[in-house]
C-alpha cells in the first residue's frame, strides 16, 4: 500500500524534521473500526436487503447496497456531512475496510457514486420508507440488549435553516428564519426512535401521529409500559385521546390561562416574610376540562417564588399519571434531555445541513443522519466503560472515532497502528470486549 514516491517537505524552525505523505495508508478516523465491529455484532447494516430495494443493474455496479449505506452512515458519524467528502474518503484505508468486501484492495465509492445513491436510489418511495423501517429494526436490536421495564418517548421539533430556493423551505415565525421544521422522537436512553422532515411553516405538532404511531405499536407488542412527554406545542385534545386509548401514560405541558390561574389562586399570593435565597416551590393538582376536551383531566401545577422577582414562575402539566404532583413534575422535567440530544445531532453530525434542492432528497439525508446518530448512541451506551459513559456524542466523535492510524499491510493480515492520545489501549480494549459480548439478537 501507499504511494511509490512520497512528497517531502521541511520545516524552517527545525531542519531535522521531514514530512512524508502517505494518503493511502494513513487514516484520520481509524477507530471507526470499533463502530464497524459493533455493527457486525448487532447485525445492523446486514439488514439492508430486508428494507431497501436494489434498483441498479448491469456491469457498472461496483459497490453493493450495504457498502454504500455503510459509507453514508459511517462518514456522517465521523463528521463528514456531504457526499463531496467521498473524494478523499474513497481512498481512506479505514473507509475501504469498512465498506468493501475485499479489504483495502478496492477503493470506497466515489463522490458521484455516493450522490447517485443518496439522491437517486434512496429517494425512491419504497426505499424512503425502508430507511424508517431500517431505523426501527436497529432500535429493536439495541433495546434487546438494554435492561428496561418501561420506555419513555420524548417528542420535540427543531429548526433546520435552508439557503436558496429549496423545496419545502419556508419562513417560520417562531424560529424567525427560513427553514425546515423536522420532528423527532427520542427514548430515555438517547436513541432517536423516529424523525420526519417537514416544511418550515407547519405547526410543531403537525403529523405527530405519523411519527408516533409505528413507535408505540412496536413497543405495544413487547408489553413494556409506555410513557410520553412533550411541551406545550403538543397540548392538543386529539393527542390526549390517542394516548389514553392506547394506555400510554403522558405528561404534557399545558399553556396557562385565566381558569388555570384561578384554580391555584392561593399559591399565587406572595409568601409572608423575608424571601429565602432558595426558591419557594409549591405544588398542587386539580381536575380541569377545557372547552375542546371530551372529559376532565388531571392538571398538576408548579409555582416557584424566586428572590428578587416580583411575580412567580408558574407551570401546568396535563397528565393521566397517578404519581404525586412533585413526582409528575420531576418526570416531566426529564424531557429536557431530548433538547440536548437534538443539539448533539446538530453539533456532532450537523444533521441540520440539508442542502439538496429536492425535498425528498433532504428527507433521505435526515434519515441517514438519524442512522449515524443511533450507531453512535449504541456505541456510547452499550459499549463504553462506566468511567466514560457520560460522554456526549461529540466527545465520542472527537476523543474516540477521530483518532489517527497507520495501515501496515502484511501477506496475511492488515495491521492498523492506532494513535493513543485521549483513549488509552486499556480503555479501547474494554470497548472491544463489550462489543464482543453483544451477540446478534433474534429477528
Amino acid at each position: 500500500m501507499g504511494e511509490s514516491t512520497n512528497a517531502l517537505a521541511t520545516l524552517r524552525f527545525d531542519r531535522r524534521i521531514r514530512l512524508e505523505f502517505h494518503g493511502a495508508t494513513i487514516s484520520s478516523d481509524a477507530r471507526l473500526l470499533a463502530c464497524r465491529d459493533l455493527d457486525d455484532a448487532m447485525g445492523l447494516t446486514e439488514m439492508v436487503s430486508e428494507h431497501l430495494q436494489e434498483s441498479r443493474g448491469g456491469r457498472n455496479v461496483q459497490h453493493r447496497l450495504v457498502g454504500l449505506l455503510r459509507q453514508s452512515v459511517y462518514s456522517r458519524l465521523a463528521g463528514y456531512e456531504d457526499t463531496n467528502d467521498a473524494v478523499r474518503l474513497s481512498d481512506d484505508p479505514t473507509m475501504r475496510v469498512i465498506v468493501g468486501d475485499r479489504g483495502v484492495d478496492r477503493p470506497a465509492a466515489s463522490a458521484s457514486a455516493m450522490s447517485r445513491f443518496e439522491t437517486g436510489v434512496l429517494t425512491q418511495d419504497a426505499n424512503e420508507d425502508g430507511l424508517d423501517r431500517l431505523n426501527a429494526a436497529w432500535e429493536y436490536r439495541a433495546m434487546t440488549h438494554t435492561a428496561h421495564r418501561r420506555v419513555i418517548l420524548d417528542m420535540d421539533s427543531s429548526e433546520s435553516p435552508v439557503h436558496g430556493e429549496q423545496e419545502g423551505g419556508s419562513y417560520n415565525g417562531h424560529f424567525e428564519s427560513t427553514c425546515y421544521h423536522p420532528l423527532f422522537v427520542f427514548n430515555q436512553f438517547g436513541d432517536c426512535e423516529g424523525a420526519m422532515l417537514r416544511a418550515g411553516k407547519v405547526h410543531s405538532a403537525h403529523r405527530w401521529r405519523d411519527v408516533l404511531d409505528p413507535i408505540l405499536s412496536r413497543y405495544e407488542r413487547t408489553g413494556v409500559r409506555r410513557y410520553f412527554r412533550a411541551d406545550a406545542a403538543f397540548a392538543k385534545p386529539d393527542i390526549y385521546e390517542y394516548l389514553e386509548e392506547r394506555r400510554v401514560f403522558y405528561a404534557i405541558r399545558l399553556p396557562s390561562n385565566e381558569v388555570l390561574q384561578w384554580e391555584i389562586a392561593p399559591l399565587l399570593i406572595r409568601p409572608v416574610g423575608r424571601p429565602p435565597k432558595r426558591p419557594v416551590i409549591l405544588y398542587d393538582d386539580f381536575w380541569y376540562r377545557a372547552g375542546s376536551w371530551d372529559r376532565a383531566r388531571r392538571v398538576v401545577a408548579k409555582v416557584e417564588w424566586h428572590q428578587g422577582e416580583l411575580f412567580p414562575r408558574v407551570g401546568f402539566i396535563v397528565t393521566n399519571m397517578t404519581a404525586g404532583p412533585e413526582g409528575v413534575v420531576r418526570f416531566y422535567n426529564g424531557r429536557g434531555t431530548a433538547e440536548q440530544w437534538i443539539k448533539e445531532g446538530e453539533y456532532a453530525l450537523k444533521w441540520t445541513r440539508l442542502s439538496c434542492h429536492r425535498f425528498v432528497a433532504n428527507r433521505v439525508r435526515l434519515s441517514l443522519f438519524v442512522l449515524a446518530y443511533n450507531l453512535g448512541s449504541f456505541l456510547r451506551r452499550l459499549c463504553l466503560p462506566k468511567a466514560v459513559r457520560h460522554w456526549s456524542l461529540r466527545s465520542v466523535q472527537v476523543k474516540l472515532i477521530k483518532m489517527g492510524g497507520r495501515l501496515v499491510r502484511h501477506a496475511r493480515r492488515l495491521i492498523f497502528q492506532l494513535c493513543e492520545v485521549s483513549v488509552s489501549v486499556r480503555l479501547f480494549q474494554s470497548v472491544l470486549e463489550r462489543i464482543g459480548r453483544l451477540s446478534p439478537a433474534p429477528s
